[in-house]
This record gives structure tokens, sequence and C-alpha cells, in this order.
């Protein structure tokens, strides 16, 4: 792969972005199996405060490539702005997320969480958005910013349909009036 002139100056951003990522994606994935929340409660614990150090490290880390560094030949000021809009919608889902696990609100923990993952995963979609763009629509500026922006949306809206998915299932099987999941108090960790 050929050196990026816009980064070989100061690839601090580069580097965390990088290492926060892959961090954020590794770690993050083992958050979401069932088993382990339950047998490992102390696990989860320890490694959501990484995966959210990590998360907040990348969506930082996007907000300064995105503002400090020249943008990318190719791509345009809408890709600018959904980087911007993305970012900061990681960031806030990951702050969100810990507001909510501090009130014991899980669900809205669990919502914030999956929606934050989407948003940071993104990247790996939008290599199939974008291929697929170009092989139907052609390149261009615009073109490949709305591939590159469908990865983000892509990814959020398969986040929302496991979000009310799951609030499906939980609903069933703990209809109104019900006050203990798996002998818990609604509302604890289950």
């Amino acid at each position: 792969m050929p050196a990026d002139d816009r980064l070989t100056g100061f690839p601090a951003a580069l580097v965390v972005h990088i290492v926060g990522a892959a961090a954020f994606a590794l770690v993050g994935a083992s958050q979401f199996v069932p088993r382990i929340r339950r047998r490992h409660p102390a696990w989860h614990r320890r490694a959501g405060r990484l995966v959210i150090a990590a998360g907040l490290a990348v969506a930082g880390s996007a907000l300064w490539l995105t503002l400090f560094y020249e943008a990318r030949a190719g791509t345009g000021e809408l890709l600018h702005v959904l980087r911007l809009v993305f970012a900061v919608a990681m960031a806030a889902s990951l702050l969100l997320g810990i507001s909510a696990i501090r009130r014991r609100d899980i669900g809205a923990h669990r919502a914030w969480m999956i929606r934050a993952y989407a948003i940071g995963l993104a990247a790996g979609t939008q290599a199939f958005t974008e291929g697929i763009a170009e092989a139907v629509v052609g390149s261009g500026e615009l073109r490949m910013d709305l591939a590159t922006g469908a990865g983000w949306v892509v990814n959020l809206a398969v986040a929302e349909w496991a979000i009310r998915r799951l609030a499906r299932r939980r609903t069933r099987r703990h209809p109104r009036g019900a006050t203990t999941i798996h002998g818990a108090p609604v509302g604890a960790p289950t």
C-alpha cells in the first residue's frame, strides 16, 4: 500500500484510530455474548470499560482526522459532514450507554452499546457498500460519499432491528406484571 502523504507528518491520530478500533471491535464482540455476561459479570464490567475507552478514542480520533487532516482525494463535503455526524453519534451512544448502566437500565444500556458498536464497525460494511456502488452506478465524489454513508446507515438499521427484536423477545417471555427475570428483579443484570 503506498504511503499516504496526508498522514506521514503526524500519524498519531491514525495510530489511535487503528489501535482503538481493533480493541473496540475485538473486545466489544465478546460483550454481546450472553453466556459471558452471565457467568463472568466482573469481566464484563472490566472489558466494558476498555470498550468504552477504545470507542471514545475511535470517535475522538475520527473527529481529529476529519477536522485537521486534508481530505482524501475523491471524497467530498458530504462525507466530511457524515464523518463528523457519525463520530459524534458514536461518542454520544457510548456516553448514553454509560449513563443507562449507572441508572441500572440494562435495556437502554444494551441498546446504546449496540448502536455504538454498529457505528464503530461501519468501516467493514463500507468496503461492501462502496464496492457495490462503484460496480452498479460507477464512481464519482457524490456517489462514493453516499456509498460510504450507506455503510453507517446499513449497520444502524441492522442494530435497530436487533434492539427491537430483543425487546419483543423479552416482552413475550415476561409479560406485564412480571417482577423478576431469571429470579432477579426487573432491571437487574440477567
